[in-house]
């Protein structure tokens, strides 16, 4: 893949773009067998990968520059701006939105945020695409609501000029730090669900909740747990740091007693619609602390899976997993290290399969998916 922002030395997001990608997969597949090289894994599967480029279903634009001549992209820790809109990470449909929303910026008088000053308005524009019907949610970071009634007034210009977007928000963010977003969030649209499908299982995304950047890799993911899981016949499953339902929908049948647990209300609220629409009716989703949950909750499923942040799901929980004993875990993991950390805490379980699925080509992280057995 090649890159004028990388070869300008303006950007180096990709870390590994000057290695080939067949040698970055191997050199991936290496760190995930060193790190589990304590454990006897049963079965090792080939690494799932996909495009090499025009992967991405989202963008995070920094907006800087001026009014009349915004700047999408990122800023050095020098101030220095560099304008991303031509990365090939993104698919070739963002070149014609990054382009009408400059032009959207001056249109509205969008004072881009200027960090060295602490002045303006604009701090970031958040886009993201859904790969079934090509629908848009757009989101804009605000440093308050001073400008909000600037970008209301401006909308049916934008509107027109991309209908599909199907979904417009704002989101302020008073605090002068490198924080992508705050806690409220202002709905410009009355739909406010970007709907998405990966294998025939509808899946939403809203504002606020957390969704797989690489979709296609998202849906090998989604579709091999629900492989592995269909093969176990079971018939009782936690599905623990859910976000919007993506696993849990996946691997539940119609019979299937699934109970999936999820901080964010807003994710929460998307794994419910799915739900609905899939007619499950052994179904409940709820927004709680994921380990505060488990722990706190006598039932013991036979499969509780798992698919925490980096930090993975921690002491606690694996102790309580430890001690609840469920048949199964499905982990999955952004981490590999973390996950291997938390494996080492289940002493009581053997790892069945192991299979990395390069969800992030031309850097060193990937996502990983272990079966985890109780040992008899």
């Amino acid at each position: 893949m090649h890159c004028a922002q990388y070869t300008a030395a303006s950007c180096r997001s990709c870390q590994w773009l000057e290695k080939p990608y067949p040698q970055q997969l191997a050199d991936k597949q290496h760190h995930l067998e060193t790190l589990l090289a304590g454990h006897t894994v049963a079965q090792w599967l080939t690494p799932v990968f996909g495009r090499e480029s025009a992967f991405r279903n989202k963008a995070k634009m920094v907006v800087s520059g001026s009014v009349e001549r915004p700047l999408l992209g990122m800023l050095h820790r020098d101030g220095t701006a560099v304008d991303l809109c031509a990365c090939p990470l993104y698919p070739a449909s963002f070149t014609v939105v990054f382009a009408v929303l400059k032009t959207f910026i001056a249109r509205a008088g969008l004072t881009p945020y200027n960090v060295a000053r602490k002045r303006g308005e604009l701090k970031y524009l958040l886009l993201t695409e859904s790969t079934y019907r090509g629908e848009l949610m757009l989101r804009f970071v605000l440093r308050s609501e001073t400008k909000l009634a600037q970008l209301q007034a401006a909308l049916p210009w934008l509107q027109q000029q991309l209908p599909q977007l199907a979904v417009i928000s704002a989101n302020i963010q008073p605090v002068h730090m490198a924080i992508l977003e705050g806690e409220q969030e202002i709905p410009l649209t009355q739909q406010q669900a970007l709907p998405e499908i990966f294998n025939q299982v509808p899946l939403f995304i809203r504002p606020q909740s957390f969704f797989q950047t690489n979709p296609q890799i998202a849906a090998s993911l989604y579709a091999t747990a629900r492989q592995w899981v269909r093969e176990l016949n079971i018939s009782s499953m936690w599905d623990l740091f859910c976000g919007v339902g993506g696993f849990g929908l996946h691997c539940a049948t119609a019979q299937t007693q699934l109970t999936g647990i999820e901080i964010s209300a807003q994710a929460i609220a998307c794994a419910r619609q799915s739900a609905v629409q899939l007619g499950l009716q052994n179904v409940s989703f709820a927004a709680l602390d994921s380990t505060r949950f488990a722990t706190s909750t006598a039932q013991v499923p036979q499969l509780v899976l798992v698919n925490p942040p980096r930090r993975g799901i921690g002491t606690e929980l694996c102790d309580y997993l430890s001690n609840m004993a469920p048949e199964y875990i499905l982990y999955s993991s952004c981490n590999a290290e973390t996950m291997a950390k938390d494996i080492s805490l289940l002493v009581d379980y053997r790892i069945e399969r192991v299979q990395l699925f390069d969800m992030f080509p031309h850097t060193a992280h990937y996502e990983v998916l272990s079966l985890l057995t109780l040992r008899p």
